[in-house]
């Protein structure tokens, strides 16, 4: 681990001041991803800039029925909050499916947005990698891509943002709060804040250099069944292969999102209107699946486990 030098700030406007303030500074929370990027000298933060005493830990009611969720509300008080169990209860169940309960006491709601995708040659210090060094070539498009995307890809890098709670807040229609250093505040859909890789993989979402993540609102709720099935290798600690999260009604109309298939979760209009249909609506959302010899299984995966959501909802399943 390289020297790095610290401080602690006590408001998230204090915080992106700070950022505009040392070039190369990051902001730290629960240290769940940084920590290890950072022993893996992925990440060299020349300065980092301690953002858990900001007071940004609290979740509260809006004014239009809705939820702020802090930044620094960390993944365990988020899932285990008598209002999101029973009015979110999608966003809940994705928080469980992830991770593990350590690093769920740990992990924040804005350190869960910004976590880092977890493709191993991104890991993997000896080998190319445009997200680490851009312009030196993605060796995951003709290498070892089991895990990786199939939409919203491109030549340059087919990794997945690895994340559970983004998929549920997807299909939720949340917007992401921040603040600048100069005080001006801003709003960005969920939609829009994963970015997609194109020739810049290493810009990995819409925030500026030195925004600093508020909160996060959810809308109203949504009524109907809040489902969430999660298709990995192993039961737990592991990351999706396929992740489906959906609200639907007992017909199985609604709206779903996938994970584990794009640098975002990715939600199609057209597919959402197909439902009940699953195996329809699960063509829609994976047409112009661009896939590897390894991962061209997804596009099936994706339809069957959105099936068994939609029979879920339908009460089909014992």
């Amino acid at each position: 681990m390289r020297p790095f030098t610290y401080e602690r700030v006590g408001t998230a406007l204090e915080a992106a001041e700070a950022a505009a303030r040392r070039p190369g500074a990051t902001f730290i929370a629960g240290g769940t991803n940084l920590l290890d990027l950072m022993k893996l000298e992925i990440e060299a933060p020349l300065h980092l800039i301690d953002v858990t005493r900001t007071g940004l830990g609290v979740i509260a009611e809006t004014d239009e029925g809705g939820l702020r969720i802090g930044a620094m509300v960390s993944n365990t008080a988020l899932a285990s909050d008598p209002r999101i169990k029973r009015d979110y209860a999608l966003l809940a169940r994705a928080i469980v499916a992830g991770a593990s309960g350590q690093l769920r006491n740990k992990a924040t709601t804005a350190g869960n947005l910004l976590q880092r995708t977890r493709c191993s040659y991104f890991y993997d210090t000896d080998q190319p990698c445009n997200k680490r060094r851009p312009g030196s070539g993605c060796p995951a498009v003709g290498g070892v891509s089991r895990q990786l995307g199939i939409l919203g890809v491109s030549e340059h890098c087919i990794a997945t943002y690895p994340g559970d709670m983004a998929v549920a807040l997807r299909v939720l229609d949340a917007v992401v709060e921040t603040v600048r250093a100069d005080g001006t505040l801003r709003t960005i859909p969920i939609a829009d804040f994963h970015r997609l890789w194109g020739d810049t993989p290493h810009i990995e979402t819409a925030l500026e250099p030195g925004e600093v993540i508020t909160a996060v609102v959810l809308p109203a709720p949504l009524g109907g069944a809040h489902l969430y099935h999660k298709v990995r290798d192993r039961r737990s600690y592991a990351f999706a292969l396929v992740s489906v999260a959906a609200v639907l009604d007992g017909e199985g109309c609604g709206r779903f999102a996938v994970g584990g298939v794009a640098p975002r979760p990715w939600r199609v209009a057209e597919a959402d209107a197909a439902l009940p249909d699953a195996a329809e609506a699960a063509r829609l959302l994976t047409q112009g699946a661009r896939t590897t010899a390894q991962n061209a299984f997804k596009v099936e995966l994706v339809a069957r486990t959105l099936a068994g959501v939609v029979a879920e909802a339908k009460g089909e399943v014992a």
